[in-house]
């Protein structure tokens, strides 16, 4: 309570009427796979561009930068990234300790993520611009030559302070910003001078190679791990599992069963104890015969599409058969922004596409459909459109996309937007604003198209007085809501029914 010791007046403020719920994103995507060159822990992407500048081109043994380029010809506008290499620790990173007489400035140079890439890296150190003024600034020249596409790569840091109290720092300009380095200070007493050579950073290794020199990646690195307990590096699904803001998942080389069995499975799990987010699954690229065609297994948490893709690939110009997984994270994002989560992601143009490794037709669907095999399909005169809104599981309640992606947001903006409530007091006040909060965000959700009935009471309700709980629960501090909602589900079967009429008007 506020104390009143002297006379005067005073002005309180409080909170009264329900507290309002924000609702969560629900269109950011995560991929996860092989890149060229790259960081290992999970970066957010807001474009193709930004994919390039920080992973590097198109790799012939990898979909995922494809991937990238679907979601976002899609209408995916952000996006992490979790590049997957080695986690055994034979993966090693590329380094150079600039710390004798002939450098300019002690610092360990190292290369922003690890593979044998880094060692394409050169560093020199120059003389500054405002070197006049002050004696003690350098510049940072940084190159990177690929090895995938033969393009030299330029980071120029210029008037870089070795001191630790400038605001030109070379350890502040450059970390966080470089999209090929790191750089760390080094205790030297060496007096500083220039380097007019450049010097590649070496040491870098992709991993413990098989007998024909192949670094192959396996389940394992894909499911991840804590790499560095004194930085909490975290990389791959272990690392995806706490950014709570991704809603879709996709690892677009999971049909690599030969290095990668097991691989959806890990990531089913990865999205049912996530709780908060989806994935997308992709039939192998080789599958003709439907009879065969089955979703790998059952979940509520998954969606199955077929066939593959076929793009113009960016770096031969040439056409490529690609897994659909990026373009339809792109799709939901997309249906999601335009329309809302409720919205089954389906009966929607896949942008960037050419042409499908399988013709679907209606009898064939017939067979793929009930199992849940969402097909994308060519119409004559409107293009190719994903074709299926079905999720993996069995269970009638969870049959279609829309309706478990539309409980994902829900639960998540709920869960999300009454934080407040915990340690309050648990009566009969608080009971009343919770219920409010709620109702008023449903309530929302069904002036905009999300739920069934006429009325808000019949599309939701909430409860939270003495019949969700007993006094053994307030006791023991535990506030119950009971909520209800009526989703929208898509009309998948329109069906006409017409029937002629004779005419039994008399003149």
């Amino acid at each position: 309570m506020p104390e009143y010791l002297t006379p005067g007046v005073y002005i309180e403020e409080i909170a009264i009427g329900p507290t309002p719920i924000e609702g969560v994103s629900t269109s950011t995507a995560a991929f996860l796979g092989k890149t060229e060159r790259g960081p290992i822990d999970p970066r957010l992407v807001t474009s193709v561009t930004q994919f390039q500048n920080l992973y590097g081109g198109y790799l012939s043994d990898s979909y995922l930068a494809n991937a990238v380029d679907g979601f976002f010809a899609n209408g995916g506008t952000r996006c992490y990234i979790a590049r997957i290499t080695r986690v055994d620790g034979t993966a090693k990173t590329s380094s150079y300790t600039i710390n004798d007489a002939s450098a300019k400035a002690v610092m360990k140079v190292s290369a922003i993520g690890p593979g044998v890439w880094g060692n394409s890296i050169k560093v020199q150190i120059t003389d500054a611009s405002l070197e006049s003024f002050d004696a003690t600034l350098f510049k940072l020249i940084v190159t990177y030559t690929s090895s995938v596409t033969g393009t030299t790569v330029t980071e120029t840091y210029d008037n870089l302070s070795p001191s630790a109290t400038s605001a030109d720092y070379f350890e502040s300009r450059i970390n966080g910003i470089s999209y090929l380095i790191t750089v760390l200070h080094q205790t030297s007493t060496n007096t500083p001078a220039n380097v007019t050579t450049a010097v590649s950073l070496t040491g870098g290794v992709d991993g413990t190679a098989d007998t024909s020199g192949n670094v192959y990646l396996s389940t394992a690195d894909y499911t991840g791990k804590l790499m560095d307990a004194t930085t909490g590096l975290r990389v791959g699904l272990d690392a995806l599992s706490r950014i709570s803001d991704i809603s879709i998942v996709c690892i677009p080389d999971e049909n690599d069963t030969t290095h990668l069995s097991g691989i959806t499975a890990v990531l089913i799990s990865h999205c049912e104890t996530a709780r908060d987010r989806f994935a997308i699954l992709q039939s192998p690229s080789t599958t003709s015969d439907v009879s065969a065609l089955y979703p790998p297994q059952d979940s509520q948490y998954a969606a199955f599409y077929h066939p593959w893709v076929q793009i113009i690939d960016p770096s031969t110009d040439l056409p490529k058969y690609v897994p659909p997984g990026g373009h339809m994270a792109g799709i939901y994002a997309r249906s999601d922004v335009n329309r809302g989560v409720w919205k089954a992601p389906a009966n929607e143009t896949v942008s960037g596409v050419v042409a499908l490794k399988f013709d679907i037709q209606k009898g064939e669907q017939d067979i793929l459909n009930p199992r849940g095999v969402n097909c994308i399909r060519s119409f004559q005169g409107q293009g190719i459109k994903v074709w299926g809104a079905r999720t993996i599981s069995r269970n009638a309640l969870w049959k279609y996309v829309n309706v478990r992606r539309l409980f994902i947001f829900l639960e998540k903006s709920i869960y999300q937007g009454t934080q407040w409530v915990v340690f309050e007091p648990n009566n009969e006040a608080l009971w009343a604003r919770v219920k409010q909060s709620i109702s008023q965000f449903l309530t929302e959700q069904w002036r905009a198209g999300a739920l069934m009935g006429s009325t808000p009471e019949e599309a939701f309700f909430v409860t939270c007085d003495r019949t969700t709980m007993t006094q053994s629960d307030i006791d023991n501090g535990r506030l119950i809501v009971m909520i209800g909602v009526a989703p929208v589900k898509p009309a998948e079967f329109v069906i006409f029914r017409i029937a002629q009429a004779t005419n039994m008007s008399s003149s």
